[in-house]
């Protein structure tokens, strides 16, 4: 399981989260990463940025964010994807 960096919490989280699974008090949860203004403000602020996605596109843009510490999936299915070949084919 790959995991990044919670913030500037000092925790290291799994980059792919079923939904509910994750304690979030201390992030910024998003339904994507359309506002790069407001990934890389919370990120300089160290806050942590969670972000929703309920495709494999939606999870690979995410992932592709360094900004972004979790990816929070609504399904077991989404959490199994193969993240190197969506990726890289």
């Amino acid at each position: 399981m790959r995991e990044r960096w919670f913030g500037n919490t000092g925790r290291r989280v799994p980059e792919l989260t079923l939904e509910g699974t994750l304690q979030l008090e201390e992030a910024l949860v998003l339904d994507g990463v359309e506002d790069e203004a407001v990934l890389r403000e919370a990120h300089a602020q160290g806050r942590p940025v969670v972000v929703r996605a309920a495709t494999p596109e939606a999870v690979k843009a995410a992932l592709a964010r360094p900004e972004v510490a979790s990816v929070l999936v609504p399904t077991e299915e989404l959490l199994a994807l193969d993240l190197t070949e969506l990726t890289y084919g």
